[in-house]
């Protein structure tokens, strides 16, 4: 079997973009509607590795992700941050005032109102995924009409972009995780990012104790995301992002909080990869 990457949504998508600046080559994809069609393609062997969208710089974490990780054993093998830049793209030859509706994902929509808003004769529809609209444009050679993605769709699908980077703010960023099912040996020189979850007794000073030791193990917490234990009322697990530049110092963190957690996971073990 030819090795797949699995992305939520079609070539095209953001996901896809990341495919191809993460891998640097252009590999088979394996397109899923879903996030949870997407850990199916790894749990059933349909793809080696995939590419989930994990915090938005805007919209904060993607909760119910990081518990598709969690609840079905996935590795975090890399990471890697995007600018989402929303373009407008219709057929060759429109100008935006001959634009009569421009479809694409609510988020994005939303994401660029303060530019729609200015153009109100143009209709808003609301559609499941970004890059598909864009492909259906292009199959269906759709006139008067616009999809709102990115550059790397109105490529894939001969569009011109005929509003570019329309988001209304501009400075934001994605970041995405690389998974896989299967153990990946990453060596220990090449770690300085680890992502973890761990339970804690519900006392006072339980979570603040274990952040100094997070400090004094010399790690940098930029992460840290609660959540409910659905089993056990006001009782919460945390998942946490630690950087460091020794992996001895998060290898020492590691041990104590092990010790001092209810329960301790490691999410995975990693290269640091900076915006």
């Amino acid at each position: 079997m030819e090795s797949k990457i699995a992305i939520q949504g079609i070539k095209g998508s953001f996901h896809h973009q990341v495919v191809l600046e993460y891998y640097q080559q252009d590999l088979v994809i394996d397109e899923c509607l879903s996030f949870e069609d997407l850990v199916k393609s790894l749990l059933k062997g349909k793809s080696k590795q995939a590419v989930m969208a994990i915090e938005n710089s805007i919209a904060g974490s993607i909760i119910p992700n990081y518990a598709l990780i969690d609840k079905h054993n996935l590795q975090i093998i890399g990471e890697y941050h995007i600018p989402i830049q929303q373009n407008m793209m219709a057929l060759s030859g429109q100008s935006l005032e001959e634009i009569n509706e421009v479809h694409s994902h609510p988020m994005a929509l939303l994401q660029c109102m303060d530019f729609l808003q200015k153009y109100p004769h143009i209709k808003l529809v609301e559609d499941k995924d970004t890059a598909e609209t864009a492909q259906r444009i292009f199959n269906q050679k759709l006139t008067g009409i616009a999809a709102i993605g990115s550059s790397v769709a109105a490529e894939m699908y001969q569009l011109n972009i005929v509003a570019p980077a329309i988001q209304t703010i501009k400075n934001n960023m994605t970041r995405f995780v690389i998974l896989s099912k299967e153990e990946v040996i990453i060596p220990q020189n090449e770690i300085s990012k680890a992502s973890l979850k761990f339970q804690l007794d519900h006392k006072r000073g339980s979570l603040a104790t274990v952040l100094n030791v997070m400090s004094d193990c010399k790690l940098n917490l930029t992460k840290i995301q609660s959540m409910p234990i659905i089993e056990t009322p006001f009782k919460y697990s945390f998942f946490v992002d630690v950087t460091f530049d020794e992996y001895k110092d998060y290898e020492k963190a590691k041990s104590i909080i092990k010790i001092m957690a209810e329960k301790f996971k490691i999410l995975g073990e990693y290269k640091n990869n900076p915006i």
